[in-house]
Order: structure tokens, then sequence, then C-alpha cells
């Protein structure tokens, strides 16, 4: 498939920002009073503005931006309907979230709640948006769901290291040791989705799709729709070098690099090392989420085989 950035920074943005939320209610619940309420409200407009950011990104995907409306239409069938409805209100319950913390009242937690299961909803629809597509069997699988989680988790997790070290000190050795857990836990579930992929075979092929049994058969031209919206739309047009170089990179970035600096930050008491630590995973997710998209193969580039 061809990978679509506005795709890709919507889902990375969101995740890091209910990641980040995640962290900040965790907190919450186990120091409801101790916790400084510059830091719960710092930490909850990020997220919103990380959010904010996912959703404006998203609306470059769309043909007739102002039609997004429709797109929660379908939300009886469609996971994406689902996720376009799911996002606004974790939003809305983000500023429900902060707005509790900046007047001090003693609903945080009952509000904290309320956005954690929004937040719950909304990882489940953005993951199954991809999982639920059956002909493309590198997405169809519970594997899918689970690293939008904890990839999610992870990066959210990292940068609330970062700004409990701007704000709250005292959080830093327990989100670092959280965002390490998360790593970790997301570099096993990456790792078994790759190895699972590598594994697969395709349920159609050159002769199945023709209906021709013959063993030998060799594409000559692309046919009248060669250099169409199939052809553009459905590969992403790179060698198997580059996607193999995008691979490792994004394999460096988002796990050992991080963790790196999440351990040399942590013990030297250095934001700045902190700060390379939510830099280099979430670049290192942007690079993984592309390779997600474009490592699911089509089942009509087999036609076109003279081009993927």
């Amino acid at each position: 498939m061809k990978p679509a950035f506005s795709v890709i920074f919507l889902t990375t943005l969101i995740g890091a920002a209910q990641g980040l939320f995640l962290a900040l209610f965790a907190a919450n619940l186990l120091a409801p009073v101790g916790v400084a309420s510059n830091f719960q409200v710092a930490g909850s407009v990020l997220a919103l503005v990380l959010s904010g950011l996912g959703l404006v990104a998203s609306f470059f995907h769309l043909g007739h931006p102002e039609r997004a409306w429709r797109s929660a239409a379908m939300w009886r069938t469609s996971w994406l309907s689902r996720e376009v409805i799911a996002l606004p209100l974790f939003m809305l319950g983000l500023l429900a979230y902060g707005t509790a913390h900046a007047l001090e009242t003693h609903a945080t937690v009952a509000i904290g709640a309320v956005v954690t299961l929004l937040c719950g909803a909304l990882f489940v629809c953005t993951g199954m948006v991809y999982a639920s597509i059956r002909f493309l069997q590198e997405w169809a699988s519970p594997l899918t769901v689970a690293n939008y989680v904890l990839f999610g988790c992870a990066s959210g997790f990292t940068l609330a290291t970062l700004l409990a070290a701007l704000s709250a000190p005292f959080w830093v050795p327990p989100y670092a040791l959280a965002a390490a857990v998360l790593t970790l836990a997301a570099w096993v579930g990456r790792g078994a989705s790759l190895r699972r992929n590598s594994l697969l075979k395709p349920k159609s092929t050159l002769q199945t799709a023709l209906g021709i049994k013959h063993p030998r058969i060799v594409q000559t031209a692309q046919g009248f729709m060669g250099g169409s919206f199939n052809t553009r739309e459905f590969f992403h047009g790179r060698s198997i070098a580059w996607l193999r170089g995008v691979k490792w990179a994004f394999l460096l970035l988002v796990f050992p690099l991080p963790l790196l600096c999440l351990a040399l930050g942590v013990s030297g008491g250095s934001i700045a090392l902190l700060a390379a630590a939510f830099a280099s995973q979430y670049l290192g997710l942007l690079a993984e989420r592309w390779f997600f998209l474009a490592q699911a193969r089509h089942p009509q580039n087999l036609y076109y085989l003279a081009i993927s």
C-alpha cells in the first residue's frame, strides 16, 4: 500500500497524546493530593494539542474536507467512523480533565476514569481500522491493535518523563521505568508481527486471479489501467532495499536508542537526554508507521507485477 503521511501523523500524534494522558491519570490515582496541579494541567494541554494536530492532519487525507462530517455516518459498521467519533470525545475529555485540575476540584479521578474509557475506545478503533481489513494479511491480526496500544503508551510515557523533569521531578524515575517497560513490550509485540508477516503466503496468485492454471505466466504490459489510481494508491513504489532500510531505522530509533537515552537521562539528571529519548522514539514511530502501511500487499498488485 502507499503510505499517506496524513495518516502517519494522525496515528502517531494521537497515540502519544493517549499515552501521555494515561501517564497523567496514573499519577493522579497514585497520589490524588500530592500531584502538582500545574503538571497535570500542562500535561493535559500538551495531550490536547497533540490530539488536535492529529485531527488537523487527518483532514489532509480527505478529498473533500468540507464533507468531513459524513465520515461519522457509518458508525454502526465502520471502525473508521467510530474513530472519527471517539477522537473528539477523547479531546473533550482531556479538556474537562485539565480544567478540573486547573480549578483544583475533587472530580479529577472520576473525570479521568471516563477519559480512560474514551482513550481505550480510541485505541481499539484506530487499530481495528486496519486489523478489520481481512484481505490485507499483514494488518489482519490482533497484533495490530496491541501494537497501536503499546506504541502509544510507550511514546506517551516517554513524553511524560520529559514533562515531569521540567515540572514534577518526583515522577521522573517511575515514569522512566514505565516507559522502558512499555518500550520493551512494544519491541516484543512488533517483533512478533514482523515475524508473523515474514511467514505469510499470499492467498491469491496470478493463476487464481486470471483463472489460468499454467505454471508460468509472464506479464508483458501493465494493462490499460497502467499508471492510474490503482498503481498510484495501492503500491508504495519503493525498492526492497528501501523497505529494509526503513525497517532497521525504526527498530533502532523506537527501541534501543530511547531506552539508552532514558537510562542515561535519569541517572545523570539530563533533560536533554530525556528530550532526545522522546524525539528519537517519535521519529522512529513515523518510520514504523510508514513501514506498517507500505508492507501491506494489496491483492490487486498481482495484476501490476511490472511495477510492484
